[in-house]
């Protein structure tokens, strides 16, 4: 998977624990490593390792696909390996023969992994192909630099991102080598940023720059850009007061197939909607939609639809909704309460051209009833993974005709073709 030759004119290699790109171990160089909060691209040739991370400048051996046993039992440790014994106390319950109350049972030989062990068994992790992505290559602000090894894309496990929820994150579709929306997505991301009250590591010219680059060393010319900005790692308090940076991150994944606009059912979802302090910013905290995504899956649709705190119509799990009324016209609901979707609004934009040619009669945007959404000539989702998704059928209620509508078709079409050759606005090329 990994690219051939430099991708760029910049290091990409990492060495702090797993930080070793694979095409470095398979070309024998031993890079030098990256100080944790250097700034980004910065190539420091001689570090201290950072308190608390041990750093390995040694190339990481290769590993054959292999099963790692949970215990090593009986065996004998591998030189270097140090083995704790846990034993797992268990009180009994019953009567049934269960060990009495106290006793160790079922004891599990737990190894202590070095770090270059701790490599290796990411490594046969991502050669087990347990992950149904590709994953092209991350930029991290704690290592300073860009891997293309999948085993090494990994986050501190003190990140207040990780256990706090704290941070934001954006998407940019990438189509035949250009970032699509990168500054409209750029402009939300820092918008987000000050809701959540996250200091900026680096300006945006900065992080426009480091978006950039990922791009470029990963060669992935369809796919998409994710990216997201923590408060930092530093401990497991609450506040972050105890985090000394904030930390972006950024990865490429590979997509080479496209979104199809067929039909779909949704439910009404019985998630709490968010709050609309929460739900405008898009932050990491998606356990409301990734649960509204479940339950419409749980009911044979392709998602929930949330409704707001008056009843109206709101959004998708992670898209926003659309409609054709029986008078031909365009309507969505307001974004003062839900998340502002770049893809949403560049559709709204683009369907004038629509309206110039009689397609449709109008376009709003509004309070929208359950009651008007059901009896709407069509229904559309709107995201800029899915791009524009048709919906036939919401609860019991069938849309239109239950088919595909032609208006919906067609803003698909347009919004795709504006990714591929739309104007300098919304198209950023990416240097490879």
């Amino acid at each position: 998977m990994s690219p051939k030759g430099p991708p760029c004119q910049f290091s990409q290699e990492a060495s702090v624990c797993t930080g070793v790109s694979a095409q470095n171990r398979k070309e024998g160089r031993t890079p030098a490593p990256f100080l944790p909060n250097s700034p980004p691209m910065a190539h420091l040739s001689a570090p201290a390792a950072a308190a608390g991370h041990r750093v390995s400048a040694s190339r990481r051996p290769s590993l054959a696909l292999k099963k790692i046993a949970p215990s090593l039992r009986g065996a004998a440790a591998p030189a270097g390996l140090l083995s704790l014994r846990v034993a797992v106390a268990k009180a009994a319950t019953s009567s049934n023969g269960a060990a009495p109350a106290g006793t160790i049972v079922n004891p599990v030989d737990v190894p202590l992994l070095s770090c270059s062990e701790v490599a290796e068994r990411l490594d046969a992790f991502q050669a087990s192909g347990a992950r149904n992505q590709t994953y092209m290559a991350m930029y991290s602000s704690i290592f300073g630099g860009i891997t293309i090894d999948p085993s090494a894309m990994v986050i501190p496990i003190d990140d207040h991102m990780v256990h706090r929820g704290h941070g934001v994150f954006d998407t940019a579709a990438i189509m035949d080598g250009h970032l699509y929306e990168l500054e409209q997505h750029l402009d939300r991301f820092l918008k987000s940023a000050h809701m959540a009250k996250i200091p900026l590591p680096f300006d945006r010219s900065t992080m426009r720059s480091v978006l950039i680059q990922t791009v470029c060393a990963s060669k992935c010319t369809q796919g998409s850009l994710r990216y997201w900005l923590s408060v930092g790692p530093g401990d497991f308090q609450l506040s972050s007061s105890g985090c000394t940076n904030s930390a972006l991150y950024a990865i490429v994944i590979d997509s080479p197939s496209l979104p199809v606009p067929s039909g779909c059912k949704v439910i009404t979802s019985s998630i709490p909607v968010k709050s609309p302090q929460f739900a405008v910013m898009k932050n990491v905290n998606y356990l409301p939609n990734a649960l509204t995504k479940v339950e419409g899956e749980e009911n044979g649709g392709f998602t929930g639809i949330w409704l707001d705190d008056e009843g109206f119509v709101a959004e998708g799990s992670n898209m926003n909704v659309g409609f054709v009324t029986r008078n031909k016209e365009l309507l969505m609901p307001r974004f003062d309460k839900i998340l502002s979707g770049c893809t949403a609004k560049r559709v709204l934009a683009l369907a004038e051209q629509l309206v110039e040619n009689g397609g449709l009669s109008g376009i709003s945007s509004r309070n929208v009833s359950v009651q008007e959404g059901k009896a709407a000539d069509e229904m559309m989702l709107i995201g800029s993974g899915i791009l524009v998704k048709p919906v036939v059928q919401w609860d019991d209620q069938m849309i239109g005709s239950g088919k595909e509508g032609p208006i919906a078709q067609t803003l698909f079409n347009l919004i795709l073709e504006d990714m591929r050759s739309g104007p300098p606005s919304v198209r950023t090329p990416v240097p490879y």
